[in-house]
């Protein structure tokens, strides 16, 4: 994993901010059009549609979730088993060793303790958190603000194009950003 404090190279780009979610969602899918393959949104709540007018394929972190909560319950299951019937067992009352309806609880709680810390291990994996080394483009920028960034990438960029490019989005506020 990649160390969270080594310092990143200069982040430079367009940042074009917008009033509503609407304009933002008809210039988003421009930019995908356009071809700016590595442009990202920010906005101060989720927007419906955002993800499929950039062009953000789906998160892996389901799965994650799915097979660690699946392996959580069978671990439960395991460890009821093999300490009920094998490593100490007891009969009261005439009941079987194992007796899966009384494990039930257990085995769905393990399912979720294990499913949901995976997932937050995942989404901080898949987010690249913690770091502390991106500057901030805007300190309103998910306050009251819609902004989509596109990142200097690659020989082929050119800023004089880009900004051009934007401003037929019609952004409120149009700028370089160069931290």
């Amino acid at each position: 994993m990649a160390n969270p404090f080594a310092k990143k190279p200069p982040l430079r780009g367009v940042l074009a901010l917008y009033e509503d979610p609407d304009t933002l969602l008809l210039a988003a899918a421009k930019v995908r059009e356009h071809g700016f393959a590595n442009a990202d949104a920010y906005t101060p709540y989720a927007v419906h549609g955002l993800s499929e007018a950039l062009g953000i394929r789906k998160s892996w972190i389901p799965f994650v979730t799915l097979v660690m909560g699946l392996g959580g319950a069978g671990l439960g299951m395991l460890f009821q088993i093999w300490t009920s019937a094998y490593d100490w067992p007891i009969n009261i009352g005439g009941k079987p060793m194992i007796s899966l309806p009384a494990f039930i609880p257990v085995t769905f709680e393990m399912g979720v303790l294990l499913g949901g810390t995976m997932t937050l291990a995942a989404l901080l994996v898949a987010c690249g958190l913690p770091d502390f080394s991106t500057p901030v483009l805007d300190r309103d920028l998910t306050h009251d603000r819609f902004a989509i960034f596109i990142p200097e990438s690659g020989r082929e960029w050119n800023e004089a194009r880009t900004l051009e490019f934007m401003q037929t989005t019609k952004p409120v506020e149009l700028r370089v950003v160069r931290a």
